[in-house]
């Protein structure tokens, strides 16, 4: 009765139904993850954004790799704003997805170390190869409030960090680099810049990460079941219909051929 799922076409038929399923029971819980891994991410965005500020000492040390626990942790520190060794970090982009640079300037506290402060977004110059106009730092000793971040890395980012650059600019945020620069200890990561707020726009705040949208991925996940679930419920409803199909045409006798004439 079923004899036909053993011709070449079933065959091949069931086989891609039996690599198609498991395929996307799997690529389900791919998107599973990803929505449990963002769910995950803006709690933790969430609860460091709400945490006191504290001192970035107690969180950073020279040659410190911030954890991921750490992200966006409300830090302080107490300085004077290095200005000789400022850069601005190419190819960022503001609230409105235009393309500037950020200005990372070291800040110095009493103890001789330093911390990388990304004070905010500024316009890139018409020429790309000419250093931005960049608002004077806060002069004398100033207290920052900001969000601690981890080193930017190559692998990380997705971006090289290309040699031949014009000085005083660089691809990544990275206090390892900028140490090299520099003849005091860095701490590790750096500082999105909070407060104090700028005394005018010439410089765009960093704005807040977004920690409320969680994306369409449990919609995903939902979808590529439903396609897994379709799959052996199609397979059933083809084999029924060439069932009935290979029945009516056995219960049809050929026609017979009409008689000659002379």
């Amino acid at each position: 009765m079923y004899r036909f799922l053993l011709s070449r076409q079933w065959v091949i038929l069931t086989l891609i139904a039996l690599v198609l399923v498991p395929t996307m029971v799997e690529l389900g819980f791919w998107q599973l993850h990803r929505h449990e891994r963002r769910v995950a991410q803006n709690s933790l965005i969430a609860r460091n954004l709400e945490a006191k500020p504290v001192p970035v000492d107690e969180l950073s040390s020279p040659g410190h790799t911030v954890p991921r626990a750490d992200y966006w942790r409300q830090v302080t520190a107490t300085g004077t704003f290095d200005t000789a060794h400022e850069v601005v970090v190419r190819r960022r982009t503001n609230a409105d997805d235009r393309v500037g640079f950020h200005v990372l300037t070291p800040l110095v506290p009493a103890d001789g170390s330093a911390v990388l402060v990304n004070r905010g977004w500024v316009p890139a110059a018409a020429d790309q190869q000419a250093f931005p106009t960049v608002p004077a730092a806060p002069r004398g000793t100033v207290t920052v409030t900001g969000r601690l971040k981890a080193d930017e890395t190559t692998g990380a980012s997705g971006i090289k960090d290309l040699s031949g650059l014009p000085p005083r600019q660089v691809m990544l945020i990275n206090s390892e680099q900028q140490a090299r620069t520099m003849d005091r200890p860095l701490l590790g990561g750096y500082l999105e810049m909070t407060a104090p707020e700028p005394a005018d726009d010439s410089i765009e705040p960093i704005p807040d990460p977004d920690h409320d949208s969680i994306g369409a991925h449990m919609a995903y996940a939902v979808q590529w079941w439903l396609f897994a679930a379709s799959v052996p419920v199609g397979w059933v409803i083809l084999v029924r219909r060439e069932k009935k199909d290979r029945a009516v045409t056995a219960a049809d006798p050929a026609p017979e051929p009409a008689a000659a004439t002379a």
